[in-house]
């Protein structure tokens, strides 16, 4: 007769075993199910992809004296970061989802994930990223964060309003912008569906969680 103890330890060791060999599956499957639903608000359309720039190179914020019109004076991509963005250009490809405009905060670390993302590599042709000062950040006092939030709570509502089912636009912003429209955080080279669902009624997130 087999000791009941001895007879747990093995079933233990057994589950030990195979649930190694199931978790990338399980992983898998949650990333395929978040990515489906991106899909789906993407399809419907009239609505705003919100990413947040890549990998940075280490740091917070910018350095004293960072300059717009200066890359070499901010906190810009890391190497991984270029490849997070060519992969989230890779993805919008892969599922034949091609926004109808890409706007970017004028700080070069958001510049340089939607050129990487949005590449004529990707693309066949390079997409234009328009420079626009709502998506610029606020963090260390610049701009003006009411009047920036207003701004793009308004082009949002604009784009529901699109007689085109298919219309969908890419903003690539920072944490701060992103979490005063949202109330959501975003880790870097992640993003998340944005929609206006009703007059007056606050921005409503239709899909989130899908990093890159």
């Amino acid at each position: 007769m087999i000791n009941p103890v001895s007879r747990r330890r093995r079933r233990l060791v057994q589950a030990a075993t195979v649930l190694p060999a199931l978790l990338p599956g399980l992983a898998l499957s949650q990333e395929s199910a978040k990515s489906s639903a991106y899909v789906q608000a993407l399809q419907g359309g009239r609505c705003v992809v919100l990413i947040r720039h890549a990998q940075t190179v280490p740091g917070i914020g910018d350095p004293p004296g960072m300059r717009l019109d200066d890359c070499s004076t901010q906190r810009d991509l890391a190497a991984e970061g270029r490849a997070q963005s060519r992969r989230v250009g890779q993805w919008f490809r892969r599922h034949g989802l091609m926004p109808s405009r890409v706007r970017s905060s004028q700080w070069c670390r958001c510049l340089n994930t939607a050129r990487e993302a949005f590449s004529a590599e990707n693309f066949g042709s390079a997409l234009t990223i328009e420079p626009w000062t709502a998506l610029n950040s606020f963090f260390q006092g610049q701009g003006n964060r009411q009047t920036q939030i207003d701004e793009a709570s308004a082009a949002a509502r604009a784009i529901a309003q699109q007689a085109n089912h298919r219309h969908f636009e890419v903003w690539v912003t920072h944490q701060v912008t992103i979490t005063a429209l949202t109330g959501r955080y975003l880790g870097m080279g992640e993003m998340l569906v944005l929609a206006a669902v009703g007059s007056g009624l606050p921005l409503q997130v239709l899909a989130s969680g899908l990093s890159f």
